[in-house]
């Protein structure tokens, strides 16, 4: 049995933010409250000072294995989502090969359960991503995917959609989209506006997700479907999102931290670290994406880790370099130093954010705290400074514009069904 003694405890199911102790056994939250007696042999954490919430949850990160490992492994992958608190994540489809059939399915499944966290990977919408044929959506959701996405590509053909939604709604699974349409885009993952305009090239402009995120709602409320919105960035689409939610689309948004942190100006001094697929936006755009998150517009927070190595990131010119950052590591303490500190969204309001919408989405069992419920948790200061430096990162890439950047709140400890699978060392 192991007891977290002392803990200010934050459940975004109930609200509760109070200090108390856990007890965890077999897998399990065994009890809650103060003055809990103690038992024959069991483990203390001393975790006076420091907040306990359920384990974080990434619906979007990718981990690029099967085919890249050079860039990250389901095993590096979550070792950089332990050490930021994540017990849960789900991987996206866009390995090669890609997540369009059983095979490649359960091997990332099979990967995933030796981790000692949760790894569940979607699967593809179309076969090869190439968003002409559906896959066998059923064969894949029996096979154990979590939901479907061609996220990295848009679907373009409206028809298709339409039909991937019917199936994700017979199969009562949530389908994930990437909103970018390239006949609006130039040069994708900077923004146009003053970023592309300083390096003479056409860039992506934000009419280039709104089309499709429309598109996209509008669809899901004519088919009933479970839509997510990936990696929301511009002010129209969060507002497009709002509207379809009052018409009752089940619709959900995410925002990724870099995102509602950084602008476009950060192109100028960060170049291809700062570039991602949809790009970094106006101020305007991230005073909006914040609104968004206040509101409940935007449902969740999601890293869209995407590791790059320093070679693909750093010899290309700024325009043909991948797109992408990695984030598992840096997320928690992001959403503390822009959102908590800032007085956007209270501790208890960013762990509904990170851990039970999340949950809700893919409809886990996960994401609160209740005796009974299951033992995933993160335990994190959120008073503690620290630098983002190569040697804190445990990806294996460090594509990051945050190195150097000193954020507030360290994670301690990450449980994952009871056991201990990161432990901050001083």
């Amino acid at each position: 049995m192991l007891r977290i003694k002392g803990a200010r405890v934050l459940c975004p199911d109930s609200g509760l933010d109070q200090v108390m102790d856990i007890l965890l056994e077999e897998g399990k939250v065994a009890a809650m409250g103060n003055g809990l007696p103690e038992q024959e042999g069991e483990t203390v954490i001393d975790a006076r000072g420091l907040c306990v919430a359920p384990g974080l949850i990434d619906v979007h990160v990718h981990f690029r294995d099967p085919g890249q490992t050079h860039k990250e492994t389901i095993q590096t992958g979550a070792e950089a989502a332990k050490k930021g608190g994540f017990t849960t994540v789900i991987t996206m489809a866009n390995t090669k090969p890609p997540v369009d059939n059983v095979e490649t399915l359960q091997y990332v499944r099979e990967e995933g359960k030796k981790t000692g966290i949760h790894v569940l990977p979607a699967a593809c919408i179309t076969k090869g991503m190439a968003g002409k044929e559906l896959t066998d959506l059923e064969a894949l959701c029996q096979a154990g995917a979590a939901g479907f996405t061609d996220d990295g590509i848009p679907l373009l053909d409206s028809g298709l959609c339409r039909k991937a939604m019917e199936w994700g709604r017979k199969l009562h699974k949530p389908l994930s989209f990437h909103e970018e349409d390239p006949a609006f885009i130039g040069e994708n993952g900077i923004n146009r506006g003053k970023a592309s305009e300083r390096l003479g090239i056409f860039g992506s402009p934000a009419v280039a997700e709104d089309s499709l995120v429309a598109r996209d709602c509008m669809l899901a409320l004519d088919t009933g479907a479970k839509v997510n919105i990936q990696h929301i960035s511009s002010k129209n689409a969060v507002a497009m999102v709002r509207l379809a939610k009052s018409l009752g689309a089940h619709v959900t948004a995410e925002v990724t931290p870099h995102h509602f942190t950084l602008t476009e100006e950060a192109v100028a001094q960060h170049g291809a670290m700062a570039k991602m697929n949809p790009p970094l936006r106006t101020e305007e755009d991230r005073q909006a994406l914040i609104e968004g998150l206040k509101d409940g517009t935007i449902d969740m927070i999601a890293t869209d880790h995407a590791p790059h190595s320093q070679e693909e990131k750093g010899t290309e010119p700024l325009w043909k370099a991948p797109s992408g950052i990695i984030g598992l590591e840096t997320a928690l303490a992001l959403g503390i130093t822009e959102l908590v500190e800032k007085g956007h969204l209270t501790l208890v309001q960013l762990m509904e954010k990170m851990s039970l919408a999340p949950a809700r989405l893919y409809d886990l069992d996960a994401g609160y705290l209740a005796a009974g419920g299951p033992a995933d948790l993160v335990l994190f200061d959120p008073c503690e400074s620290w630098e983002v430096t190569e040697e804190e990162l445990r990806s294996r890439s460090k594509n990051t514009p945050f190195l150097g950047r000193c954020l507030t709140g360290r994670v301690k400890y990450t449980i994952c069904q009871g056991k201990v699978v990161y432990a901050h060392q001083d």
